[in-house]
């Protein structure tokens, strides 16, 4: 997989050197054979290197990668049985919230999440990842069948926000979010929310509101996508980087601040260069919190769950804004 960001370019120089000896084949000279194991190893620590000091434009940049694994990835990859369920019972299916019955190391869970698509057909299908009300309906009828059945619940975040358009605001955009946040703040079985990617907006938090909120090491999470909040500020998108180190978008920066209970560590170089091993520690990650969360009774989950979002937030001290 090719070295393509910004930030990179250091790293797809080494690779293309590697590439140009690798393709000698059976026909490479024993320096050569050292010359490889050398450029290996050195693009391993320049990788790491690069990436353990990320700003949160380019973590911006690695959570919205084209080859990032969506929500039917990992599905694919956790799941040992899933059933999926279509329709939100009044208007129809919306392909952007994918959800059903998924069988997660001998445990079953109600697994909702957003779907932004692969190839082009599959994106149009899906919205790219921005949900209308149907979609975030279709999500609190699979949540509440899941309270109905004492079923935990697990939500994958991965959209820059809800769709824009007309049409889903006529038909309840903002009803459908606001309804999501009543409900899953009261819900009686536990909830585990994890962003694997882009974390924006309403559209996001609308399956946010839950036990425990897990990131992955590159995802973002943000009130506005940073090109928006650029263009509010500044009346220009150039600004985009500066206001994504503003609003302290990335997932350590959120973790520091309290808003993310624990970070999900990528493979080398992002979930994208290895989508078994991303798999493989969100599951970890997964279980690990259901386990925890298995010991708290209806009235415990709910009430951690209200002092959990009671407590985002602080007032410094003599900040004008706690005076008024």
């Amino acid at each position: 997989m090719a070295y393509d960001l910004e930030f990179e370019k250091p790293l797809a120089d080494l690779e293309k050197k590697l590439t140009t000896l690798q393709r000698k084949g059976e026909k490479l000279k024993p320096e050569e054979q050292r010359q490889i194991k050398a450029l290996e190893a050195e693009l391993r620590e320049k990788t790491a290197e690069i990436y353990s000091k990320l700003t949160s434009w380019q973590c911006v940049q690695v959570a919205r990668h084209k080859d990032r694994p969506y929500t039917v990835d990992y599905i694919k990859l956790m799941c040992e049985d899933y059933f999926e369920l279509r329709g939100d019972r009044r208007f129809g299916d919306d392909r952007a919230i994918q959800g059903g019955l998924a069988v997660i190391d001998g445990r079953t869970v109600m697994l909702i999440g957003h779907q932004k698509g692969r190839d082009t057909r599959e994106k149009m299908e899906c919205s790219f990842g921005l949900a209308h009300p149907e979609g975030y309906r279709k999500a609190l009828r699979l949540m509440r069948q899941a309270e109905k059945f004492g079923m935990p619940i697990v939500t994958l975040i991965d959209t820059s926000g809800a769709s824009p358009d007309l049409a889903s605001e006529e038909r309840g955009q903002s009803q459908a979010i606001a309804e999501n946040l009543l409900v899953m703040a009261g819900l009686k079985v536990p909830v585990v929310a994890v962003i694997i990617g882009e974390g924006g907006s309403g559209g996001a938090l609308a399956l946010g509101v839950a036990n425990r909120v897990l990131m992955l090491e590159f995802a973002i999470y943000t009130v506005a996508a940073p090109e928006a909040a650029a263009s509010i500020l500044w009346r220009d998108t150039i600004y985009a980087s500066q206001a994504a180190e503003a609003m302290k978008v990335d997932a350590k920066s959120l973790y520091q601040l309290g808003l993310v209970d624990e970070l999900i560590p990528e493979p080398l170089g992002g979930a994208h260069r290895n989508h078994a091993e991303a798999a493989k520690a969100l599951k970890a990650a997964i279980l690990k919190h259901l386990d925890e969360l298995a010991a708290l009774n209806q009235e415990q989950l709910v009430q951690q769950r209200f002092e959990k979002f009671r407590a985002v937030g602080k007032f410094a001290v003599g900040d004008p804004v706690a005076v008024r």
